[in-house]
């Protein structure tokens, strides 16, 4: 499908959603619409698959005893169908009963099934729990099918999910859905309820310009960016991942086999379930990726807990755009904690420098990390200035990044990336002073497709420009107290235009001589007329 054709099924999508949830909250509904989708997805997937392993045995036609062909093979061949979802587990990783794939939800939806709701509450157990290999518990906790949004009574709630099914089903009926169609249309609708979410926005979205910003950073040649693109990542990290964008940003330029594993860590529970689906959704094995749930500062993953120095994992990648200036809880056993002891502990109004060192901490020895912070991470006093020095000094941080004010949902400020690497070839700091470089809109400024390839290319060959970017030693840095404030090396201010004195003096004498013969021409226009000299 065409470019134009997915934003067209996204913008059907929103439209259906925004018709849809009457008084009920945005965010509430959007766990409900995005859910359906999931499951279309996995549907169609499972029946294209089905298909081409049953071959002439899959029907082609059923009755109306019947909602999809899948169901009537099943009710045809009893006795072959373990079988047959053991071979489609080795193929889709998956498997679904015909009763709980979307085409017979649309079907129970059409005919005003009583039984609708039920059915779709059995079926989102049935695929959290016995679906994949790997049990995907409580991927839909969110999706309350009981719950008094959508009706006060059983029948109100099935009738409400009877339009919502419907009418999801007509939008979807108008495209041809091929592998990346509804991965496409879960992003939009989640960038559309981004942009009325707010400040909770910031949660769950990265904006599309600055995921592409920092996955073509992470994803060039750690040594020598100039070289081009790495040919393969083992593993990518996000740890603070939300709906999972960047790290589908990352995979996209790589390719789905450019890398080996992908994996996030989100705190919040329904983001949590949304990164999931998300990934599934564009097209990858549950194998390929592994999300965490849980507190990245307390480093609750238990893969990332190993002590063994040997077999603590290590990634080549490190992307995050972690909550800005988070608060948290500095304790004694923290200061101890392996990821800050030789920096400190960020402080407690501020926790940015704390998930960068989280993050730092497993990133490879020839690994490249990206990390999105507010502006303050760069000049910030007390125990931020001695993690930046110590940072600094190490030789760790490769490049800053000054981006405009007004590019996230949640908030208005201007952001920063810097980049990090364990290696890292040059002695000095690249500046990129990018404030400049946007597209205003009526709520927000928009970074546009030119602005990141010049972004992309000055990191790639770390190329100088006047009032842009600029290279810069540390004896300069150190100077300036280790402050990484971007205007203080690179500003974007015209230099002021110099004075020549004996220019300006020669400019005086001539506007005064100018002036006299004016004057005695005035004057004797005035005497011809017979009137008073001036």
């Amino acid at each position: 499908m065409i470019e134009k054709d997915k934003q067209k099924l996204g913008k059907t999508l929103w439209t259906i959603a925004d018709q849809l949830r009457g008084a009920m909250n945005a965010d509430d509904f959007r766990d409900y619409m995005l859910a359906f989708l999931f499951l279309r997805y996995l549907s169609d997937n499972y029946e294209i698959a089905a298909k081409k392993e049953l071959g002439i045995d899959y029907p082609a036609k059923i009755d109306d005893s019947v909602s999809t062909p899948l169901q009537r093979w099943y009710e045809d061949n009893l006795e072959d169908v373990h079988d047959f979802e053991k071979q489609m587990r080795r193929k889709v990783h998956y498997v679904i009963k015909p009763r709980y794939l979307w085409g017979n939800i649309v079907e129970m939806a059409r005919t005003q099934s009583a039984d609708l709701l039920s059915t779709l509450q059995s079926g989102f157990t049935y695929i959290e729990n016995e679906s994949f290999a790997s049990a995907f518990r409580g991927l839909f906790s969110e999706i309350n099918l009981a719950s008094d949004k959508l009706g006060k009574t059983y029948a109100e709630r099935n009738d409400r999910l009877r339009k919502i099914v419907t009418e999801i089903s007509n939008g979807l009926g108008q495209f041809s859905p091929d592998t990346d169609t509804l991965g496409d249309a879960y992003e939009y609708l989640i960038a559309q309820f981004a942009a009325g979410s707010g400040k909770r926005a910031g949660e769950f979205y990265t904006p599309q310009p600055i995921s592409s910003i920092l996955s073509a950073i992470v994803t060039l040649d750690s040594q020598e960016p100039s070289m081009g693109q790495r040919t393969h990542l083992d593993s990518v990290l996000d740890f603070a991942c939300g709906s999972g964008s960047l790290l589908l940003n990352v995979r996209q330029r790589m390719g789905s086999h450019g890398i080996g594993k992908i994996y996030g860590q989100e705190k919040n529970i329904t983001t949590y379930n949304l990164a999931r689906m998300n990934m599934l959704l564009h097209g990858m094995k549950d194998s390929e990726f592994e999300i965490f749930h849980g507190d990245t500062l307390l480093n609750e993953a238990a893969m990332l807990r190993e002590t063994n120095p040997a077999k603590m994992p290590r990634f080549d990648a490190v992307v995050a755009n972690p909550p800005f200036s988070y608060r948290w809880e500095p304790t004694d056993a923290l200061s101890q904690d392996v990821r800050f002891k030789n920096y400190g502990l960020a402080p407690k109004s501020a926790a940015d420098f704390a998930f960068l060192l989280h993050g730092f901490h497993f990133l490879k020895e020839d690994g490249v990390m990206a990390i999105i912070l507010p502006h303050g991470v760069l000049f910030r006093g007390g125990a931020e200035a001695r993690i930046r020095a110590k940072l600094l000094k190490d030789g760790y941080v490769d490049t800053v990044i000054g981006l405009p004010a007004n590019l996230f949902f949640s908030t208005g400020i201007p952001v920063c990336i810097i980049v990090l690497k364990k290696c890292k070839k040059s002695d000095d700091v690249l500046f990129i002073n990018a404030v400049e470089l946007f597209d205003k809109g009526k709520r927000q400024n928009h970074l546009l497709p030119e602005h990141i390839d010049k972004i992309i290319e000055t990191y790639r060959y770390r190329r100088e420009e006047a009032r842009y970017s600029r290279r810069v030693g540390m004896e300069e840095i150190e100077k300036y107290d280790f402050k990484l404030n971007v205007s203080r090396y690179v500003t974007t201010n015209l230099p002021e235009q110099e004075i020549d004195l004996d220019d300006v003096r020669n400019e005086i004498v001539e506007f005064n001589s100018l002036a006299r013969v004016a004057v005695e021409k005035h004057n004797r226009f005035l005497r011809e007329l017979g009137l008073s000299s001036i």
